[in-house]
Formats: structure tokens, sequence, C-alpha cells
């Protein structure tokens, strides 16, 4: 397994989550890395990436002010805060990386449910 998700759940309204993702193999070589998220009966969106150095590249609109990535490149691991959850940020999400030239792994996906 090249990208091993955890922290999914259920959660009510209003309360966070933190997930993480532990990168291996040809995906720990990431030149950016982040998660995206496919919602019941939509298409997957990225939610948030992050460069290799830290720099936060990415947030999807409708996540903005509540969600935070952050990365370890010691563990090559990558978090994501999210805060301020809401039902429609229900859905499985995924942690994607890239390596420039070479591609794009996926890892097996967490479920993260926000009830009302």
């Amino acid at each position: 397994v090249q990208l091993q998700a955890s922290g999914g759940g259920l959660v009510q309204t209003g309360r966070s989550l933190r997930l993480s993702c532990a990168a291996s193999g040809a995906a720990s070589a990431y030149d950016n890395v982040g998660w995206d998220r496919q919602a019941p009966g939509k298409e997957r969106e990225s939610v948030a990436r992050i460069t290799r150095g830290g720099i936060a590249q990415h947030y999807a609109d409708s996540v903005k002010g509540r969600f935070t990535i952050s990365i370890d490149n010691a563990k090559n691991t990558v978090f994501l805060q999210m805060n301020n959850l809401k039902p429609e940020d229900t859905g499985v999400y995924y942690c994607h990386a890239e390596r420039y030239g070479d591609g794009n792994y996926w890892g097996q996906g967490t479920l993260v449910t926000v009830s009302s």
C-alpha cells in the first residue's frame, strides 16, 4: 500500500476530524500531495493540496477557512484538519500524491460522514 489514509468517521455538524495519509514506496517521492473527496452522487473533487516544500497550494472554495492541510516530510505524512464540519462535507476522502513526470497515486479512501 503506497498511500494509507486514516481518521475518517461519523461526526455531528460543527465538530472536527483529522485525516492522516502515510506515503510509502514510489508515492513517497511526491512533488505535491493532498486530498480529493467524492460525495454521494457527485464527481470527485480536489479539496486541498500542498507541495513538498510545505506551501499550501490549493483549497476548494467550500472548505477555505475550515480545513487546513499540513505535511511532515520526515514521516512522508500529510494531514487534513477539518473543523466546523458540515453535512455537505460527507464523502469518501482519498489521499492523492503526484510525482511530476511520473503520475498520480491514490489511496483506498476513508469515509467521512457528517450528521445534521
